[in-house]
């Protein structure tokens, strides 16, 4: 493939001719391998929950003087201290949210000291800071919501797709669905980053942005699979496999003007911000991923176990020379491959001919069979 004929197919001036369908096997041993990892992470390290789940403590104030949060950090990272992990929130301007663990480790007078200390690098008074027991039962409580939201989505969307599509299409959207949420927090758990609230809403709109991608190629694969002329003289596999590449520039275009407002939200945005952009941004790719290389690759393992189908890739490979996969009537057809086409059936004409001349003209020394014309009689 040349740069031209790159840059024609993303401006969809062309229609890209990649063997997706056919190379199945690689993208499930990918997906497969990334899983294994992610899991791995998850049994091994598992994830790290903010005070919002576990509980801790919450400490609040006016910060006058413009302290940063790395002057922040160096307080809380002193002895007996020691919480240089903690979550440093600079709310507006001047609003500080100090997220750590329980104090209870430090005696009272601890305590005292680094809310004193706190107060005095803010210009403020202690009695300005405001410090709060955040316990566990909020975070239980949104994760219990979250489930049972997310059970509820799942049957609903399965109950659509299925009256939509079928059963089978249905089957590959959930498996793309449940690869995109494991491979998410995989990541979370190999880099340590903690799961706040933010992160739990990333991860259902992720679900939301996967289904997206995956029922626009399913409306086209449904749409060409139907078509009498497509399947004439093409198999299951290869007609999804015209039907992806036809929509597969949408599919990576749509991502990639989501994933760049994502980006701005991950480089400049605050730590909340953050915490929702980064797990947006492994949403967004993992679903784009998994649309095309996941759910629709599964929808022709399962289709082609269908005995007419079976049946029909049979007829096919018994008679291979009628084989010839045509471009859609009103696609962006490829000129390459409009001139193979006119080239083959020109050199199949020129076939044609020479061989009817071979017939009709005398061997070499051979006479002719041809009788003399009669002579007319004269009156």
């Amino acid at each position: 493939m040349t740069l031209r004929h790159a840059f024609e197919i993303f401006r969809g001036y062309r229609t890209p001719r990649f063997r997706i369908m056919q190379r199945r096997n690689v993208w499930f041993l990918l997906s497969g391998a990334v899983l294994v990892l992610a899991l791995a992470g998850l049994v091994v390290r598992g994830l790290n929950y903010s005070i919002d789940f576990t509980g801790g403590t919450l400490i609040q104030y006016e910060n006058r003087s413009g302290a940063t949060v790395e002057e922040i950090r160096d307080v809380l990272a002193q002895d007996p201290y020691n919480r240089r992990d903690a979550e440093i929130q600079v709310v507006g301007t001047d609003q500080v949210q100090i997220r750590t663990t329980a104090l209870t480790d430090l005696s009272a007078e601890e305590r005292t000291q680094l809310i004193e200390e706190l107060a005095r690098q803010a210009d403020v008074t202690p009695d300005d800071v405001s410090t709060q027991v955040v316990g566990p039962t909020w975070g239980d409580e949104i994760s219990r919501q979250a489930l049972i939201g997310l059970i509820v989505v799942l049957l609903v969307i399965t109950l659509y797709i299925t009256l939509r599509f079928e059963w089978k299409m249905a089957i590959g959207a959930m498996v793309a669905m449940v690869h995109d949420v494991l491979i998410t927090a995989g990541v979370y758990a190999l880099t340590g980053r903690q799961v706040s609230p933010g992160t739990v809403i990333a991860i259902l709109t992720i679900l939301g942005f996967s289904l997206y991608d995956t029922v626009v190629i399913y409306d086209k694969v449904k749409e060409n699979t139907e078509s009498p002329a497509l399947l004439a003289k093409s198999t299951y596999e290869e007609v999804a496999n015209l039907s992806m590449n036809q929509v597969l520039m949408r599919s990576v275009n749509t991502s990639l003007v989501v994933v760049l407002p994502i980006l701005s939200l991950l480089l400049f945005g605050g730590d909340t911000l953050k915490d929702f952009a980064f797990a947006m941004l492994i949403g967004v790719i993992t679903g784009a991923y998994s649309s095309i290389f996941v759910a629709t690759p599964l929808l022709v393992v399962l289709k082609e176990r269908e005995s007419r189908f079976k049946q029909h890739r049979a007829r096919l490979e018994a008679r291979p020379g009628e084989r010839r996969l045509r471009p859609v009537p009103g696609s962006a057809v490829d000129d390459e491959e409009v001139a193979e086409e006119s080239a083959a059936v020109g050199a199949a004409a020129a076939t044609r001919t020479t061989a009817r001349n071979a017939q009709g003209s005398p061997r070499p020394g051979s006479k002719s069979r041809r009788k003399p014309p009669a002579k007319r009689k004269r009156r």
